[in-house]
């Protein structure tokens, strides 16, 4: 299985409840850093089913939602002020 990669995810939401339930399905994932900001370690199968499900909850019309890659090399390299810190890889999992 594929190690997960470092994915940045951001949208804009107009309609309320339509924000809710992304965000619901966006926190099943990733750590919620900013308002409309999540960081998530995810596959590539997880990051599809991820934006299928977001998919068809969006108004392509009216809505956005932006996934950035974050690679290992550059995730060193962001910087922070304030509260919060980068999130950091998932660790080992036991089966």
């Amino acid at each position: 299985m594929a190690a997960p990669a470092f994915y940045v995810i951001a949208y804009d939401i107009v309609d309320d409840k339509r924000r809710l339930k992304i965000a619901k399905c966006l926190e099943a994932v990733g750590e919620r850093v900013q308002a409309s900001v999540f960081e998530a370690y995810l596959t590539a199968a997880e990051l599809e089913k991820v934006q299928k499900k977001v998919g068809k909850l969006l108004k392509a019309e009216e809505d956005s939602l932006r996934v950035y890659f974050i690679c290992s090399d550059c995730r060193g390299k962001i910087k922070t002020s304030g509260r919060g810190k980068v999130t950091e890889p998932p660790g080992v999992k036991i089966v």
